[in-house]
């Protein structure tokens, strides 16, 4: 049985960065496809008005991907109008006002985290909260001790059930797709476990720096902006094991086990390091000790995994813009010369998706020598298909559930990390446009070394909307 659809959108923080680059330019993708006819309250603090809005959400549009004349003109009559401070009650019953009896509203908290348990309770004493849905964006606390209280301030308004953690990544199809790869053609499953993977490495390569957010990454660094959220999903679509059934709590269970059988990460299983000139960024310390590198090992202590180290490397100022998994195999005993290849399968979620894998096949000559080879399938995002923040929030007005983290897994992602982020490691320095510090290679690498994922697929292999398939040698990756 479905979930019935929020009847009203509420959105705190409508003035900011995040909803002027994101949230307009998906609220007009969902008002285009048929997805929003309900009223879109926009909640504003200062000297704002309902025109003003409008055109905000008009520049937004021109600025990031287009104007539709139509879609906009439908969005516009949707857009309401609900100003004041978040401490203020009457500013809450102008957004009751608003929404004009709407019955299951959801409240999308586009703001500071200490922000929320204010709107919070505001929610609450003005009987805004009842039959509704709250969409908090992350981070979902900064360590375990924090994301424990964030879930407390939620939890004294809205049921499990009523929140929505928004992470725009488990919006991405790319992401989703690791999770219907695996469990939807039969050829995976013989060899996804710890009889043929010998390791598995996840990269998140950044080729740009904090861009002006110094302030903002100097409390924030590598592990908690990307490695306990975006990494550790990734993760868990890899290592989960096939749910019971397709709804979303029998999905989450499988991906909490997933974190669940993993120990927290070592000390010595950890290299942090800072691009060079970081401390030098505007609003970053000079004695900063934050990371913009980040690489460690871990371990999935369970039956279909039990041995196999999990790697995982993110930074900024790195060579390329990706991210791409590579799971390496146990070489196979062989009457042939070790040439040094070794099977693999790769999995690219950006920029742009592929699944390919690396196999051995008869070389040129007619000595039976042999050689490394990639068959690839790729395919482009068709210009009509969903941005992750479109799907999301329309998953949440719609009550699914499958692409936001749940309690048990917020907290378990954090417990994982929160030793090394208390502990006092040495941090490194790394050149702008390489691949890390040195002492990566030394003590945080994986068997047969790091794959450095290449800017772009081969042309000839990529065919915009529709699969390709082709074949290349290794060396030519």
């Amino acid at each position: 049985m479905s979930e019935p659809h929020s009847d009203g959108l509420v959105i705190f923080g409508s003035t900011g960065d995040l909803v002027y680059k994101k949230i307009f330019p998906a609220l007009q993708a969902m008002v285009k496809r048929g997805h929003l006819n309900v009223p879109v309250v926009l909640v504003a603090r200062g000297s704002w008005n309902l025109d003003k809005l409008k055109a905000r959400a008009h520049d937004s549009l021109q600025e990031h991907g287009g104007v539709d004349a139509a879609a906009f003109e439908k969005l516009s009559g949707l857009i309401r109008y609900a100003g004041g401070e978040y401490s203020d009650a009457s500013t809450f019953e102008a957004i009751r006002k608003a929404l004009n009896g709407a019955r299951m509203p959801a409240f999308y908290l586009a703001i500071p985290p200490l922000m929320f348990e204010t709107v919070v309770q505001q929610l609450s004493k003005s009987g805004c909260a009842q039959s509704a849905r709250i969409i908090v964006e992350k981070p979902f606390g900064h360590d375990l001790a924090s994301a424990q209280e964030l879930n407390r301030c939620l939890h004294s308004v809205f049921p499990e059930s009523a929140i929505f953690r928004i992470d725009h990544y488990l919006g991405k199809r790319p992401v989703n797709n690791v999770v219907v790869f695996r469990f939807a053609n039969a050829f995976m499953e013989p060899f996804w476990n710890r009889n043929y993977v010998e390791s598995m490495q996840i990269t998140m390569a950044e080729a740009f720096g904090v861009e002006g957010r110094g302030a903002f990454y100097d409390q924030t660094g590598a592990i908690r902006d990307v490695i306990q959220n975006h990494l550790f999903q990734i993760l868990s679509n890899l290592a989960m094991e096939p749910a019971a059934r397709a709804d979303s709590e029998s999905i989450r269970d499988e991906k909490v086990k997933v974190l669940k059988a993993i120990a927290p990460v070592e000390l010595k299983n950890l290299v942090r390091a800072q691009f060079r000139g970081y401390r030098e960024e505007k609003g970053v310390a000079p004695d900063s000790n934050v990371e913009t590198f980040a690489a460690l090992e871990l371990e999935v202590d369970s039956w279909r995994w039990k041995g196999v180290p999990f790697y995982f490397r993110a930074g900024k100022n790195l060579p390329v813009n990706c991210t791409e998994v590579l799971a390496r195999f146990r070489n196979p005993p062989s009457i042939f010369p070790d040439n040094g290849h070794q099977n693999y399968m790769r999995f690219r979620i950006s920029p742009e998706m592929t699944i390919a894998l690396g196999g051995t096949v008869m070389g040129p000559g007619e000595q039976m020598e042999t050689e490394a080879v990639e068959i690839i399938a790729s395919r482009h995002p068709c210009p009509d298909e969903m941005d992750a923040y479109e799907r999301v929030l329309g998953d949440a007005m719609a009550g699914n559930a499958t692409s936001f983290a749940r309690q048990d897994y917020v907290e378990e992602a954090w417990r994982i990390v929160d030793p090394v982020l208390k502990a006092a490691t040495p941090i490194y320095t790394y050149d702008k446009g390489s691949w890390g510090p040195s002492e990566v290679e030394q003590r945080v690498t994986p068997p047969g070394g790091w794959h450095n994922p290449s800017a772009t697929e081969p042309e000839d292999l990529r065919i915009p909307c529709q699969p390709a398939v082709g074949m290349k040698k290794a060396h030519e990756a």
